[in-house]
């Protein structure tokens, strides 16, 4: 009873020749989210300058974007479910650009902040879109695990990208312009994506629930900013109430879903072990990378006087590992074991990070460039094999619900990390002892430092930025320290509950939903 599913899935692949076409389409909308989140580091000491943030706005222009996007990723997922996933990719794209156009003209923090919020909604729309594509266009999982694995890569493809394009742009144009190169790419993606992307959607969706996405919304924006100001300013009232609606929020969120009987995301998924060890493994793997990484363009570029492209360049070495081992996943699964592939991913990423602990504002590019390269090898290897797990646990009619799950947990963990780490940078940075002299916005952040040293006596101004300096690299030193702990405790926890994990390869046994599933056409 189980080979005639099996032939379907099979001859689904085989019916799509322009399955590799497609994947290219997606993985522009890939590098698109991927290059906007790493230009923003690059040209934060600029975008300081010119809008003088404080401490504290600078902190909610780095990640604003990923607060609202993680609220919304559940919602926009189980709405392309219904929608079309295709139709949705392509009216977010379509947002997604034209909202660049006001990031890149924002005239003060606030609006930055609005813009950078507006991006996240429609970002939001993009990942769980693109993942959920490949569900349902790659049935055989072998060619399911390597279009992942480039999906993946292409992620990494765009860390690299970004630095480089975005380095250039701001050595000749003003920083508003590394927002602008979204146009064009947009532009390709639609034009392409309008003839060769396929529609898919779930045929049965049932009604899109409002109450349980404003419930998932509010909850999760309110959980993030309370750690955020708890991290920042300590246990403060605001940071207590918008905690405690935010539990409440997602507490009756998950009781909704139990009730509806088609729910946005059917939340006994996490009864599964391998769906919840990959989802967790995702969320504690970008916790502790992304606050670190906010803070290294601004060490390569402020601590140690690269220009944006040469900063651009120097972190060019992560993006290359990931791209290697995002290709290599699917194989060193099969060989070894998933859990052994994503706990050694996750270890090497720990291991790294500790070794960054000994960094000082002399450390030379060989010791930096190899612990990157590092660090990019083992996330590859770790999200590609996590993104696999997750996609496969739920039936093609639900993709874009389980890939939006994943994507929460990296929006989660990249706004959680910045939080976190980036307030242990902060709060140990504004602690330096600078000259008597020393301007409040100087301690708001090493770009204001630098700012403020540029008017001052040469005398003065080199210790204040010695100091600043020493402070900074200080507390990224820490930082890295937290986040290498996040990640061994992340690589323990795979290994334990990824045990008995089937191997990738093997497709997944159809039961009476999935069996019935496997004889529709991709296009409904």
């Amino acid at each position: 009873m189980t080979s005639v599913p099996r032939q379907a899935e099979r001859g689904i692949a085989q019916r799509a020749p322009g399955r590799w076409i497609a994947l290219g389409v997606l993985v522009l909308a890939v590098l698109l989210v991927a290059v906007d989140a790493t230009v923003l580091g690059l040209a934060t000491p600029y975008l300081s300058e010119d809008l003088q943030p404080s401490g504290t706005q600078l902190l909610w222009i780095g990640d604003a974007y990923s607060f609202v996007i993680a609220g919304l990723l559940v919602s926009m997922g189980s709405l392309g479910d219904r929608v079309g996933r295709k139709r949705l990719l392509l009216a977010g794209a379509t947002a997604f650009g034209l909202v660049s156009v006001l990031n890149a003209y924002a005239q003060t923090p606030e609006m930055m902040i609005v813009a950078r919020a507006l991006l996240g909604v429609a970002g939001a729309t993009l990942m769980p879109s693109t993942l959920a594509l490949i569900r349902n266009v790659f049935e055989d999982p072998r060619e399911r695990t390597l279009a992942i694995g480039i999906w993946s890569a292409a992620a990494s493809a765009g860390m690299a990208v970004g630095p480089i394009v975005g380095g250039l742009l701001l050595e000749h144009f003003w920083w508003g312009s590394v927002f602008l190169i979204n146009m064009p790419v947009m532009a390709l993606l639609v034009v392409v994506g309008i003839k060769m992307l396929p529609e898919s959607r779930n045929p049965s969706p049932g009604p899109w629930d409002l109450p349980s996405v404003v419930l998932s919304l509010v909850g999760m924006v309110g959980v993030v900013y309370a750690v955020k100001e708890a991290a920042a300013g300590g246990f403060t009232w605001p940071a207590l109430a918008a905690g405690l609606l935010g539990a409440a929020a997602l507490h009756a969120f998950v009781r909704r879903q139990r009730r509806l009987p088609v729910p946005l995301v059917d939340v006994r998924l996490f009864r599964n072990r391998g769906f919840s060890a990959a989802v967790l493994a995702n969320l504690l793997t970008i916790l502790g990378l992304s606050g670190l990484l906010f803070f290294l363009s601004q060490y390569l570029q402020l601590v140690q006087d690269r220009s944006p492209f040469r900063a651009g360049l120097a972190e060019l070495p992560a993006a290359a590992g990931a791209v290697v081992a995002g290709l290599i996943a699917g194989a060193a699964a099969r060989r070894f074991s998933a859990r052994t592939v994503v706990s050694g991913g996750l270890a090497v990423i720990g291991l790294a990070l500790a070794a960054l602990t000994t960094i000082t504002q002399s450390t030379g590019y060989p010791l930096l460039g190899t612990l990157l390269l590092l660090v990019g090898f083992g996330a590859g290897l770790s999200f590609t094999i996590t993104s696999d797990i997750i996609l496969t646990a739920v039936p093609k009619e639900q993709a874009g619900a389980a890939s939006a799950v994943s994507e929460t947990a990296y929006e989660l963990g990249t706004a959680l990390g910045i939080a976190l780490l980036g307030s242990i940078v902060t709060n140990i940075y504004r602690d330096f002892p600078g000259p008597a002299a020393t301007p409040e916005a100087a301690r708001e952040s090493l770009a204001g430092a630098v700012v403020a040293a540029a008017h001052m006596p040469a005398d003065t101004a080199a210790a204040l930025l010695r100091a600043a300096r020493e402070s900074f690299v200080d507390g990224v030193a820490l930082a890295s320290g937290v986040g290498a702990g996040l990640l061994l405790l992340a690589a323990g926890m795979a290994w334990f509950l990824l045990r008995g994990q089937k191997p990738i390869s093997k497709p997944v046994q159809p039961t009476a939903t999935t069996g019935s599933a496997a004889h529709r056409q991709i296009d409904t």
